[in-house]
């Protein structure tokens, strides 16, 4: 029995308005900076209450130490460290100065910046260069889809046991049904990947344009 409601404009703008923090200064900002890139561009950013959510999720599970593999402005990111308790920490991993300059300020504005340390370069050189001994509670992977996989499989050994993967877009706005590109391809691969994969407990979740959970065993 299907229970999933399509929702309407005035449904999502509803569902929008119905979470605590509405009125942000410093995330309606940002969402307004981002918006005028373009929406060639601005499409990449996390939605609102996708924002609120990690905030509450990164809160409910005590997580001490997160990283996030795709910044582009920074959204996803204040959202994440804002969950963080005072000593916690947020690695971001990202290829772009441009776009996380626009991050950095929006990081600092919210008091934010000692809990978010930004690594520039390609995030699987990155990640192959961390301390083998850093482990992380809370990850969210938003970068280049195709690469998914490869960052999957380098960061899986360094999260906890218990320790969450998060995945954006997995539903590639309904194109993993029937793939085509590259992108669509590599998404409905891992999608399935995850499903059968006996290291982790994963759910697909209609969350903006699909957000796959992922608990390590």
């Amino acid at each position: 029995m299907n229970k999933n409601l399509a929702l309407t404009d005035p449904q999502y703008d509803y569902l929008v308005k119905m979470r605590s923090r509405t009125n942000d200064p410093v995330l309606d900002a940002l969402r307004r900076e981002t918006a005028a890139l373009g929406d060639d561009v601005n499409i990449m950013i996390a939605s609102a209450e996708q924002g609120d959510f990690f905030t509450l999720l990164v809160a409910a599970l005590r997580v001490e130490s997160a990283l996030e593999v795709g910044v582009f402005t920074g959204f996803s990111s204040l959202s994440i460290a804002r969950g963080l308790p005072p000593h916690g920490k947020l690695l971001c991993l990202d290829v772009s100065p441009e776009w996380t300059a626009i991050g950095r300020k929006y990081w600092a504005r919210a008091g934010l910046s000692d809990k978010i340390e930004l690594i520039l370069g390609p995030a699987a050189d990155s990640l192959r260069a961390l301390d083998p001994a850093r482990t992380f509670d809370f990850v969210f992977i938003d970068a280049d889809k195709p690469a998914y996989d490869t960052y999957y499989e380098l960061v899986l050994p360094k999260l906890r046991p218990n320790g969450l993967i998060l995945f954006d877009n997995m539903l590639s706005h309904g194109k993993v049904l029937s793939p085509s590109t590259e992108r669509e391809k590599a998404i409905d691969a891992l999608n399935r990947k995850l499903a059968n994969d006996s290291r982790v407990e994963c759910v697909l979740l209609p969350i903006a344009d699909g957000v796959m959970f992922c608990r390590k065993k």
